[in-house]
């Protein structure tokens, strides 16, 4: 079953966020319209070398890319399957409520005046659509199986 186009769909999921990790997730814009912070998951660098952590963007990502990927092998028991990628999906929704809960402390903080949105902010919600669609793959799975159980037990 690891060839079945839900393991493609997770598999997709994990390498979208191992690049989610990667990439910034975009930019604070100072007041005075030059000066520019990167805002990844793991952090902002701020000016003289300081910075503000935001390592929990990176652990939500990191656990979310390890659960889509121990996903795929757990083939065998497909309930469990569809359960770990429902929650796999939830907690994507919660990286962005974590991102946006950031982005308004950090405004504060570093006294920006604007947030300009990264292109790599995108691939959470491309691995939540990606997550819906190994969901349906494994529970067609598990209505096919189930059928076939049902027609064995009703010739015994």
């Amino acid at each position: 079953m690891i060839q079945r186009i839900q393991s493609v769909y997770l598999l997709v999921v994990t390498i979208l966020l191992v690049v989610a990790m990667c990439q910034p997730v975009g930019q604070f814009v100072a007041a005075d319209g030059v000066t520019a912070y990167q805002f990844t998951p793991l952090g902002i660098t701020l000016a003289a070398g300081a910075s503000q952590s935001t390592w929990g963007l990176f652990c939500i990502l990191l656990l979310s890319a390890v659960i889509a990927l121990a996903t795929i092998f757990l083939f065998r028991n497909r309930m469990l399957q569809i359960r770990m990628t429902v929650f796999n999906g939830i907690l994507l929704v919660g990286y962005y409520i974590a991102v946006v809960a950031f982005i308004f402390i950090l405004k504060g903080k570093i006294e920006a005046s604007s947030f300009q949105l990264g292109w790599a902010l995108c691939l959470p919600a491309i691995c939540i659509i990606l997550d819906y669609l190994a969901f349906r793959g494994i529970y067609k799975d598990e209505v096919m199986v189930k059928a076939a159980d049902r027609l064995r037990s009703s010739h015994r």
